[in-house]
């Protein structure tokens, strides 16, 4: 008789929540860097293991080694799915006249440079 420190469902659930947490790393990595190459890379890495996590869940799912969360009603997931678009909609037009704005203000800039204007 082997005496196992961790059974399978106990290794398998911390393998699980390892990979959760790599998922929020990745995608705070993602969302810091600065260089479009790194970017990628952590977004290329959030999805492989967002989808290996899936995966992992769905074999613990199917050997009833995971009691997942009770299940939310359709109309829940549709109110916080229409609140999360206009947070992104609010968040992608404040983006947009920040922009906006800079941009004007480096144009100005330049006008003025070039009329000899001095800046401020």
């Amino acid at each position: 008789m082997t005496n196992q420190l961790l059974t399978e469902k106990d290794l398998l659930g911390t393998t699980l929540a390892d990979l959760r947490r790599s998922v929020r790393e990745y995608a705070t990595a993602a969302t810091e860097s600065s260089c479009p190459m790194v970017r990628q890379m952590f977004t290329q890495l959030t999805d492989s293991t967002l989808k290996l996590q899936g995966d992992m869940y769905q074999l613990m799912a199917s050997n009833n080694m995971y009691s997942g969360v009770s299940k939310a009603g359709r109309q829940e997931v549709s109110k916080r799915l229409q609140s999360a678009q206009q947070t992104m909609a609010q968040d992608q037009q404040f983006v947009q006249q920040q922009m906006a704005g800079s941009m004007g203000a480096q144009m100005s800039s330049m006008q003025n440079q070039m009329s000899g204007a001095p800046t401020l």
